[in-house]
């Protein structure tokens, strides 16, 4: 999944998603997600938010709730999308179970490659370097590393299929048309057709943020724990990770213009040049209706 819309956009609060032949955009008020039919035609998808209390927008804390609502929208979009996609070429819906587990094993899966492998690969790599097993600090930073190499080769990996370069594409419509609406040009095809598909809070940015302060925040965990303390206290420090990185990019959104930022945001931007691709002018179709959907939340809720 292509996701760009973890952190909405600093000034005018929306994002974006892409999914299967498809765009999902989120504002404060609302997300809706536009789909391109096997026939041609567009199904689009509105929900509107629940006002959250102010508890849940404060510091740290907000991030997390970033985090678990990007992934209970995300799931609602991509089961719609699947639907609309694919309903039409054998006459069915992708069934519930079948979702459900899909998502069961997408969250295994990531978990196996991403934290359990590069912890064990870390675990061996220390019988061998002394220095490894002894240095709470170099240990996390091999594992860091390793767990960076595997999210390269994983999205190298998925790149080569073909329906995932349509859903990367999908993804650089998304931020393109992002990138009109936040600039206030008119949202046609030949005005954001100019703009950049790579975004400084697209959600593969945010990956990498999380996995650059995931170094910082495991080297508190004492070396002498076991492989299996190790392991589970990695699971439970995801929300904080996903927190502090939420500010990290909140405040990169703040200081846009600041040199040092920039330099900082550079790697997550290279990164998207692996999640994105041009769109077509019917992927950016997709993309504007989807924006036009979150608007009218928008301003039927101002």
């Amino acid at each position: 999944m292509a996701n760009g819309f973890f952190v909405n956009s600093y000034m005018k609060n929306i994002g974006g998603q892409a999914v299967i032949e498809g765009v999902m955009m989120k504002g404060k008020k609302g997300w809706a997600v536009a789909v391109r039919g096997p026939k041609g035609d567009i199904h689009l998808k509105r929900e509107e938010l629940a006002e959250l209390p102010k508890l849940v927008g404060l510091p740290l804390l907000r991030g997390v709730v970033a985090l678990f609502s990007a992934l209970f929208i995300g799931i609602k979009a991509i089961e719609f999308s699947a639907g609309k996609a694919y309903e039409e070429e054998d006459g069915k819906k992708m069934s519930p179970v079948a979702m459900g587990f899909t998502i069961g094993l997408s969250i295994i899966l990531g978990i196996f490659l991403f934290i359990l492998l590069p912890l064990y690969a870390t675990r061996l790599l220390g019988v061998i370097f002394v220095a490894v097993s002894e240095s709470s600090l170099i240990f996390n930073l091999v594992d860091g590393i390793i767990r960076i190499l595997l999210f390269l080769l994983y999205i190298i990996s998925v790149g080569l299929w073909k329906e995932m370069r349509r859903i990367f594409e999908y993804h650089g419509a998304e931020h393109k048309v992002i990138h009109a609406y936040e600039n206030g040009r008119e949202l046609t095809v030949s005005n954001i057709r100019l703009n950049s598909p790579l975004h400084p809070r697209c959600g593969t940015s945010f990956l990498l943020i999380v996995m650059v302060m995931s170094i910082f925040t495991f080297s508190f965990i004492p070396q002498e724990w076991s492989f299996t303390y190790k392991f589970l206290s990695r699971l439970i420090l995801i929300p904080l990770i996903a927190g502090l990185s939420y500010e990290f990019l909140k405040l990169s959104a703040r200081m846009k213009n600041n040199l040092m930022m920039n330099v900082l945001i550079q790697p997550g931007l290279l990164l998207q040049r692996l999640t994105t691709r041009e769109p077509d002018d019917s992927q950016i179709e997709v993309a504007i209706r989807a924006l036009e959907e979150v608007l009218t939340i928008e301003e039927a809720n101002a």
